[in-house]
């Protein structure tokens, strides 16, 4: 797994902060299940555990469900930089399956790349828990109010 390189920059918003605003305005993070596990300025880690529901045909967790988690730890990683990051919307996700995960916990570790004033270029390398090979990789731009 990868670790960030903030440059000794503090994030805009905690974990607590960050999970409980997006438990009133993204209801999905919490059907899901998801857990922020770090917050720093550009990067954010979020585990999806495993549930049985998650598996589909072939015995791999839905493709869909690593999109969401890819979408949700990158949204993280907008709100450690940007000033009006709760405002971003996403406006473009790309998602490239790797490896079929195991049935077990999946963690997205998202990263800025590029910070704009108007757009937030960033990338996602999502890693079944205890597994050092990604099993997906997904970038993303979002729109800043």
């Amino acid at each position: 797994m990868t670790v960030p390189t903030n440059g000794g920059r503090v994030s805009r918003i905690t974990i607590a902060d960050f999970v409980e605003r997006t438990q009133r305005t993204t209801p999905l993070s919490v059907m899901l299940g998801l857990q922020v596990e770090r917050l720093e300025h550009g990067f954010a880690s979020v585990r999806l555990p495993f549930r049985g529901d998650f598996v589909r045909a072939g015995g791999t967790i839905a493709g869909p469900l690593q999109m969401a988690l890819a979408d949700y730890a990158l949204y993280g990683a907008i709100m450690t930089v940007a000033e009006h990051g709760e405002g971003a919307v996403t406006s473009n996700l790309n998602v490239t399956f790797l490896r079929r995960p195991p049935q077990a916990d999946i963690i997205a570790e998202a990263r800025i790349i590029r910070p704009g004033r108007r757009l937030i270029y960033g990338e996602v390398m999502i890693y079944s828990d205890g597994q050092p090979e990604p099993v997906a990789h997904a970038t993303g731009t979002y729109a800043l109010p």
